[in-house]
């Protein structure tokens, strides 16, 4: 498969739209046009990952974080990124990183988490807003199905679990063509008053490009109005973490030994247990400690994350459990949800999953 089509599948469902100002996923090394014949799906770029996708014949790379956040300006080998960079060059090693996008993205890393633990009613913790905009139109009668069916085929309309959402209200619209027009309705030089239906819809920002062209694509008018308004919305299904319910409320203490084992930690740093029975589960794969503040007002029992700092943890405040699993152990499972996202379009390609274990952490 070409590369682009393979990152084209992670993109649909995280697209790069939803990453953080502060990173830098998407195609890190290598060509959209490479031919990619198997994949290594990892956590961290590493030399020894370059090594182990060498060694299965691999020549991408798809990790979660990316190994470059910033511009280099030299490639001398110097520290284990330039090391990495120049090693799947060398071998012709393709590499692409799919970080806060699928951190953000609805069913992405919290929600694997989530799954793990078995929570149920899960919610977007932390929605992200400016993400949608309004289209609207204006067309003949005849032809409303037609172009709304042409917009929703292409994302617009989806509001949480709805889909082909719209609103439509009814005008006369005018409009008078010159000598170098061919109108669908009407005569050239002559105004013309048409019944249209005003059509409203919603869509994501990445989306707009393809949505503005089928809705022209599907119009009959020569000249296609329309117009595009940013929204300070919330999405429900985008942004930062979880917040769910255990199907079956458990006592801290029990709750804390199986969210390690789940885990597979070897430690959980946890603040004082003001609460003896554990229901409401709030939670963020990675750096979550600024998700504290939703997490207590989505009244979570506990929130779980990564790289709390000692102060932080007195933020607790007597009102929530704080639990630190360890940034990689919360995203050990990205691997397994980016692997999953694939696998479901494309059955027979070569994916494997990597077998090294690159947490730069160790316990005693």
């Amino acid at each position: 498969m070409l590369l682009k089509e393979i990152t084209s599948i992670i993109e649909n469902f995280a697209p790069l739209s939803l990453q953080e100002s502060y990173d830098n996923s998407g195609l890190i090394v290598g060509n959209t046009n490479d031919e990619i014949t198997a994949a290594l799906i990892c956590l961290d770029s590493t030399e020894e990952i370059v090594d182990e996708a060498i060694a299965k014949g691999c020549n991408l790379i798809i990790a979660h974080h990316p190994i470059l956040f910033s511009g280099i300006k030299k490639l001398n080998g110097n520290n284990y990124m330039e090391r990495v960079i120049i090693k799947a060059i060398k071998n012709n090693i393709a590499i692409y990183a799919s970080h806060t996008n699928l951190d953000n993205a609805h069913d992405g890393v919290s929600y694997k988490i989530a799954e793990k633990l078995g929570l149920t009613e899960c919610k977007t913790l932390s929605p992200k807003s400016n993400l949608l905009k309004k289209i609207v139109t204006f067309c003949p009668v005849s032809h409303a199905e037609k172009v709304r069916n042409a917009m929703f085929s292409k994302g617009a309309g989806k509001i949480g679990e709805y889909s082909s959402c719209s609103f439509n209200g009814e005008g006369i619209g005018t409009f008078k063509g010159n000598d170098n027009t061919q109108p669908f309705i009407g005569i050239p030089n002559e105004l013309h008053y048409e019944n249209e239906l005003k059509i409203e819809t919603i869509a994501y920002t990445y989306q707009i490009n393809q949505i503005i062209a089928a809705l022209i694509d599907a119009h009959p008018y020569e000249e296609v109005a329309y117009d595009i308004y940013p929204l300070e919305n919330k999405d429900s299904r985008t942004g930062s973490g979880v917040v769910g319910k255990l199907a079956t409320p458990m006592k801290t203490t029990d709750f804390l030994q199986q969210l390690k084992k789940v885990m597979k930690t070897n430690c959980v740093r946890y603040t004082n247990i003001i609460k003896k029975e554990i229901e409401t589960v709030a939670l963020c794969g990675g750096s979550g400690s600024f998700l504290l503040p939703d997490a207590k007002k989505a009244k979570a029992d506990i929130f779980i994350t990564g790289d709390f700092k000692y102060h932080q943890f007195f933020d607790a405040d007597n009102e929530i459990v704080i639990a630190d699993i360890g940034h990689y152990e919360s995203e050990q499972f990205t691997s397994e949800l980016i692997y999953d996202i694939l696998r479901k379009k494309i059955p027979n390609f070569a994916l494997h999953l990597s077998e090294k274990n690159t947490n730069p952490i160790n316990y005693l």
